[in-house]
């Protein structure tokens, strides 16, 4: 063994020098735990839910102020607590009789209701409106409109009326151009089964769906728009003429076959 290498001083100065790295790492770790303590953590986040406790704070103060009792005079005490208006609610939910749909877009299909309505339907007289003049000049504004409404019908129809794989084409379509009764059925009873349009034959994979939900304005609009758009000419569609055929709401899909046969 060499005895040279085993020099205490040596050994000694390795020592002093680990200690001296050993401090060195020690007091940068100190420096950046410190550095870390001061700064807030998750600043972004408590930036943004700061907002949202404010929010809650406003909100919760405002339903004790209004749900507590108030005496407004003596005597007489109002708004009571969330759980005595519950209460009272619930008591008068329970002691309510149920009344009957009135509206047919909301009825149940295959309901009691649905048929009676459709049973009513049958025995009553078909409806006529007169056809409209398909020179006369078209409102730019119900244009727009419906050009607006028309992008319920796009998605199926296509943006240009051109159809896709699932609904034929309003372009060039004689169902959309002929009687007038026509699109405004389809519109309010949806339609279903194989259809023909300009000579080829459509069968859809899904019945056209009912948007009886739409106002008369907006049903009239947007059968405007598609029977003047496109290459198409035919007369406006008017809201009267669409509340005339309001009492089909509810009565099952159309087929083809229901319609008039367009010229």
């Amino acid at each position: 063994m060499d005895q040279s290498k085993d020099n205490p001083i040596l050994r000694f100065r390795a020592f002093i020098w680990g200690i001296g790295m050993f401090s060195v790492f020690a007091v940068a770790f100190g420096i950046i735990a410190l550095i870390n303590g001061k700064s807030k953590p998750y600043a972004t986040e408590d930036a943004a839910a700061t907002p949202r406790y404010e929010t809650k704070s406003k909100v919760d103060a405002a339903q004790a102020a209004n749900f507590s009792y108030k005496e407004v005079e003596a005597g007489k005490t109002v708004q009571v607590p969330p759980h005595d208006v519950f209460a009272h609610v619930a008591k008068q939910l329970v002691a309510a009789k149920p009344t009957a749909v009135e509206k047919p877009e909301q009825l149940v299909p295959g309901s009691e209701t649905q048929k009676k309505m459709e049973e009513t339907a049958k025995n009553a007289a078909p409806v006529e409106v007169a056809e409209g003049d398909a020179n006369a000049p078209i409102d730019p504004a119900v244009m727009a409109a419906g050009q607006a409404s028309f992008a319920l019908c796009m998605a199926c129809h296509g943006m240009n009326g051109e159809g896709g794989p699932i609904a034929p084409p309003l372009a060039g379509s004689e169902w959309v151009t002929g009687p007038v009764s026509n699109p405004i059925r389809i519109v309010l009873r949806g339609l279903g089964g194989p259809i023909t349009v300009a000579g080829k034959e459509y069968n859809m994979p899904a019945p056209m769906g009912a948007l009886p939900q739409l106002s008369d304005d907006q049903i009239a609009a947007v059968l405007t728009y598609a029977r003047n758009s496109w290459g198409n000419k035919a007369s406006a569609v008017t809201p009267d003429q669409v509340k005339a055929f309001r009492g089909e709401v509810g009565l099952p899909t159309l087929q083809a076959s229901d319609l008039k046969a367009p010229k």
